[in-house]
């Protein structure tokens, strides 16, 4: 018997029962031995499984076609994944290595910008590599902030972004520092060659979409969730996290990264302390189990470079507490008791290791 088409698949409606079937499955990622098991918690993990299918269609499904792509914000307030950095503006494209693209910009007034092309697997599998990596800073703009940037597997002159016949991603980082006074790039990409209009849809696309949408929320779901429990071997500190685990779900080499987990009684408080190196920015941010980022539309969840306050020797003290302590640096819990916390050095000269103890919120201030 011959396999069955996309079009077969479609028309039978396997295609959607599989991506219906993987959904239940990907439930028992959020009810797994380990997995906290209070109301909260598990709230937010199946509202996560909730945002990690909509990422999943709206990337593979509506924004899928590497012949037209578009560049689209996956990742944002309501959909969150792997550490989520609030400081950031994402944004994605579904690209193939069969083609060359051409993103045109404006550089505008954002902090830090960055492109990035990646093989299959980013915040799935977490076994990703990264084709190509351009940095801002090393772009050539014109006086107006315009600039084009030339994606393809040959190298071209100026600024140019590589990729390579395994590529399926472009991902772009845009970091305020502060947020109340700038713009983020304008940008916008093209296939070179390419029609100035999509094809129309094909059971292909939604076949490959469907299945593609379920192995992200399993796949991510799992890797993260994993990431979570080993974090709690060094609960309440701030290790190194390994660099080419981070590469391998889509992490920005110019970041030194620090992952764990932090769990407080109502009268505690967790103390980090540390000298800030010479950088480009840091941040600090508290997550929930998930590794989703706390609400920072509302809650004082997260503080950078521009932020904070530093010590006349500057020195800096975060205090992470369900109530304000009295501390300039206050993180607040925003009603959690645990869950994951992430540090990052951005093209800093030095990455020293942030210290931190628990203490009574008495003594926090």
């Amino acid at each position: 018997m011959s396999e069955e088409s996309p079009g077969d698949r479609i028309r039978t409606g396997k295609s959607w029962d599989e991506f219906c079937d993987a959904l239940k499955a990907a439930g028992q990622t959020i009810l797994g031995e380990g997995q906290p098991d209070d109301p909260l918690n598990r709230s937010e993990g199946f509202r996560y499984l909730a945002r990690l299918t909509r990422a999943g269609l709206e990337s593979f499904l509506e924004y899928a076609d590497p012949e037209a792509p578009e560049l689209h914000r996956p990742i944002h307030e309501t959909a969150k994944i792997g550490a989520d950095n609030p400081d950031n503006y994402y944004q994605n494209a579904q690209i193939s290595g069969a083609y060359e693209y051409r993103v045109v910009g404006r550089r505008n007034t954002i902090h830090y910008l960055d492109f990035a092309t990646q093989t299959a697997g980013v915040a799935s599998t977490g076994d990703s590599r990264q084709s190509g990596h351009l940095d801002a800073a090393d772009l050539e703009i014109a006086d107006d902030g315009s600039f084009e940037i030339v994606l393809s597997c040959e190298e071209r002159p100026g600024n140019w972004l590589r990729i390579v016949p395994e590529t399926t991603q472009l991902i772009v980082r845009q970091t305020y520092l502060d947020r109340t006074c700038e713009t983020p790039a304008d940008l916008r990409i093209e296939r070179i060659g390419g029609a100035p209009r999509p094809a129309p849809l094909t059971p292909e696309l939604v076949d490959k979409g469907l299945a593609s949408a379920a192995g992200l929320v399993v796949g991510c779901s799992n890797l993260f969730s994993g990431w979570a429990k080993g974090f709690q071997t060094h609960v309440n500190q701030l290790p190194k996290f390994d660099d080419s685990v981070s590469m391998g779900a889509g992490g920005d080499p110019n970041i030194c990264y620090y992952h764990s987990y932090w769990q407080l009684a109502p009268e505690e408080a967790l103390v980090i302390e540390v000298t800030p190196p010479e950088c480009r920015s840091w941040n600090f941010q508290l997550d929930n189990h998930w590794m989703e980022s706390l609400d920072y539309r509302y809650f004082r969840v997260t503080i950078n470079k521009h932020t904070a306050v530093q010590e006349p020797d500057g020195s800096l003290k975060i205090v992470v507490a369900h109530e304000d302590p009295g501390h300039p640096n206050w993180i607040e819990t925003a009603g959690h008791g645990q869950g994951t916390m992430c540090f990052r050095w951005i093209r800093a000269d030095e990455q020293p290791t942030p210290s931190c103890r628990v203490v009574k919120l008495s003594d926090a201030s």
